[in-house]
């Protein structure tokens, strides 16, 4: 696709569809294929506002009264995310359950298309903008204008004051080990030596646990279709933001996106993620200046050379009380008190519970973590 003079270009399921801009936004020409402004910024306001989203989320007093301050937790009954589908288990006996959607996402950077990527079709904007962040393709002192999407053509469009034009570095394009085919392009590591991580920042081994078990009783989709990732960002033992995604990339780019949207400091936070430790999680919670990064499995070496070379704390099999800290291991307090407390990380939450005792008709997570 190519934006020439601001026009959408024709595609989606009908015929003959086109956008025109005007004033930051897209006026449909064709009824029933709304363009949804996201995000506008005129230049005389300050900050952003946003006008519409569909968000997979629900406020957390919906579903955990003890963890009041998480400010997005996944939604696993909003619509769209899943679908019943009917099949025979391994004895022939009929079963129902959920499986999780999958929809392609075309990022354009202005005029310019950039990337399609499979999603489950939550956060867009989010989405966009922290992917671009993490290429390096939006500096965080750019300017962000409008963000428009049509649910339809499945497009999202980041508008920036800054002109961009990359079409030599798409050129230098690398297939990731992140699932639903993440890309990343070849000078994504152009900022990576130059970053400094806090190296004030201290995490006390005992909120590994409490932190641990909030996310890990945390309805989500995971538990109720599986064959998803989710990414958590965390103060402390508290976690605030959690995303979901057929792809961890994902995932992590919604939460980036977020954080630049919403002007949120990164030198005390916390990034779990429920994905392996790979060099493309290092690099983005790098990119994000994020000083620790968790995740209940396991490394690559190469993510270990690269989180030494950055400065970042890498703890992985993080499990209860038990965890693996393979790389700035200076920011951890060995406090006592983690070694007095239950062991209380890994006690299954009241959704799988719920779903077990329901039987096989109410679906069995499972798959991507």
């Amino acid at each position: 696709m190519d934006l020439h003079d601001n026009v959408l270009p024709s595609g989606g399921t009908g015929a003959g569809k086109s956008r025109r801009a005007q004033d930051n936004g897209f006026v449909a020409e064709k009824q029933n294929t709304p363009i949804v402004t996201l995000i506008t910024s005129g230049r005389g306001n300050s900050g952003l506002v946003a006008e519409h989203h569909f968000r997979h989320f629900s406020g957390m007093a919906d579903t955990d009264p003890e963890n009041p301050a998480m400010i997005i937790a996944p939604d696993p009954d909003a619509p769209g995310l899943s679908q019943p589908v009917t099949g025979v288990d391994e004895s022939g006996t009929p079963v129902t359950l959920p499986v999780v959607t999958e929809k392609p996402l075309t990022l354009f950077l202005n005029r310019q298309e950039i990337v399609t990527s499979m999603t489950i079709g939550d956060w867009p904007a989010e989405l966009a903008v922290g992917y671009f962040l993490n290429q390096n393709m939006l500096h965080d002192d750019d300017v962000i204008t409008g963000i428009d999407h049509d649910d339809d053509l499945g497009v999202v469009i980041v508008r920036t004051e800054r002109e961009t034009d990359f079409e030599a570095k798409m050129k230098r394009k690398i297939r990731t080990s992140g699932c639903a085919e993440g890309t990343a392009y070849g000078d994504m590591m152009e900022r990576f030596d130059s970053i400094r991580l806090n190296p004030d920042m201290r995490l006390h081994a005992s909120m590994l646990i409490p932190l641990s078990k909030a996310i890990n009783t945390t309805p989500s989709l995971y538990l109720s279709a599986g064959a998803i990732h989710g990414c958590v960002l965390c103060s402390a033992e508290t976690p605030l933001v959690y995303m979901e995604d057929i792809g961890r990339h994902n995932a992590v780019d919604k939460i980036a996106g977020w954080m630049f949207l919403n002007k949120v400091a990164p030198d005390d936070k916390i990034f779990y993620t429920t994905g392996r430790l790979t060099t493309e999680m290092v690099i983005k919670t790098v990119q994000m200046r994020i000083p620790v990064l968790v995740s209940r499995s396991g490394f690559t070496n190469e993510a270990v050379a690269l989180a030494r070379q950055a400065g970042l704390t890498l703890i992985g099999r993080a499990r209860g009380k038990r965890f693996i800290a393979l790389s700035g291991e200076g920011r951890i307090v060995f406090d006592e008190a983690a070694a007095g407390m239950e062991d209380i990380a890994d006690i299954p939450s009241p959704q799988r519970a719920q779903g077990h005792k329901g039987g096989r008709d109410s679906g069995r997570g499972g798959g991507a973590r």
